[in-house]
């Protein structure tokens, strides 16, 4: 456990990194028994190698999860059984997360991020309330960032519909940001939801650590919903991130005229899910799933109907290389650009999941940067 906490601490170890360093050694503890010169061999920064190889943070990281334990919490590992297990499918998850309130049972349940502008309309904050109170009175745990507008309204919905909801923090657990939202986060933990970060104790509201706390948001979630998005609004970062972790990705429509809802409907427009009631995303989680929750006769045949897709794709494999196989037929090849295009992945992401797939013999790598199925 040090060993991972440490690794998490060591300034220029991100997700990315810590994967690469992982996948080197082989366990955290290698980590920081490998030398100079296969750390280097990596293009780690100067400051970063310097840091693994004296060990700077041990001492911090065992004080660290007493810390943690004095204030009601935990902290899981990336190769612990308590993980939650959609997040580890993601490329790169975080190595470490740190947890408190009633987070083993928030993360047994189906998850749904709701998430939207801070500055939202009364159309957006009734809409993610009463979504989300309805979503949370039949048994799925809402996830949102825990920040003003429709994420405080997610969280107060879930908690009016008598169910789970998950803060996510892009702070140390120990701290609350916004401010206001002090008593929002005693409710959350009272009702029998949970707060989690993958930062450090201590950790203020830096604006490059909310990128990392929305990939977790739709990391937990089967899919995310989008309440209300300005064409520049950080819900849309998070929208494409669950694209990427192939989760599905939801929207409220809105207004012409509003430019909160410039987001929403253009995401309805790309093909994302348009939402009016709560059945509407419970419909669209895995069959098992949604039989479970949903009423007796709705849309039956959605679940009678068997899904070619998912009998198609060899099990083993992550979200992401099963959204990319899904896309490679066995008689004819189709080319990374076309690939980029209908998965909407990174091509840092798609070529990560390509060369997986290739190395488990299940697809073919063409001249040309074309690939196709094996039969």
């Amino acid at each position: 456990m040090k060993n991972w906490i440490s690794l998490n601490m060591t300034p220029g170890v991100g997700p990315r990194k810590a994967t690469q360093l992982l996948e080197s050694f082989g366990s955290a503890e290698n980590v920081f028994g490998a030398l100079r010169s296969e750390l280097e061999s990596l293009r780690l920064r100067p400051e970063t190698i310097q840091s693994i190889l004296k060990k700077e943070f041990h001492d911090k990281a065992a004080g660290e999860l007493e810390k943690v334990k004095r204030l009601g919490g935990d902290v899981l590992i990336l190769d612990d059984g308590s993980y939650p297990a959609l997040l580890r499918e993601i490329v790169d998850p975080p190595i470490t997360l740190y947890v408190k309130g009633n987070w083993q049972e928030c993360f047994e349940e189906p998850c749904v991020g709701v998430v939207g502008s801070r500055l939202c309309s009364t159309y957006g904050r009734n809409s993610a309330e009463m979504l989300s109170r309805d979503l949370a009175e039949n048994g799925v745990c809402i996830v949102s960032g825990f920040a003003r507008g429709i994420d405080s309204s997610a969280h107060i919905g879930a908690i009016n519909g008598k169910g789970k909801t998950i803060a996510v923090f892009g702070t140390g657990i120990d701290q609350v940001y916004p401010k206001e939202n002090i008593e929002l986060v005693s409710s959350i933990l009272d009702s029998g939801g949970a707060v989690v970060s993958q930062f450090p104790l201590g950790t203020p509201p830096l604006r490059e650590n909310f990128p990392y706390r929305n990939r977790i948001i739709s990391g937990l979630s089967l899919g995310v919903l989008i309440v209300e998005a300005s064409e520049r609004s950080g819900s849309l970062i998070t929208a494409r991130l669950a694209m990427e972790q192939d989760r599905e990705v939801l929207a409220i429509p809105g207004s012409i005229t509003s430019k909160n809802s410039f987001g929403t409907n253009y995401l309805i427009k790309s093909g994302a899910k348009l939402v009016q009631q709560w059945q509407d995303v419970v419909i669209e989680f895995p069959r098992e799933i949604a039989s479970e929750i949903l009423p007796p006769g709705i849309d039956k045949e959605v679940f009678d109907k068997p899904d070619e897709r998912e009998t198609e794709a060899p099990k083993g494999m992550s979200v992401v290389e099963r959204k990319v196989f899904r896309l490679l037929e066995s008689d004819k090849h189709i080319h990374i650009d076309a690939l980029l295009e209908k998965s909407g992945l990174s091509f840092g992401t798609l070529n990560n999941a390509l060369v997986k797939l290739d190395l488990k013999n299940l697809i073919l790598t063409l001249p040309g940067n074309n690939y196709a199925r094996k039969a």
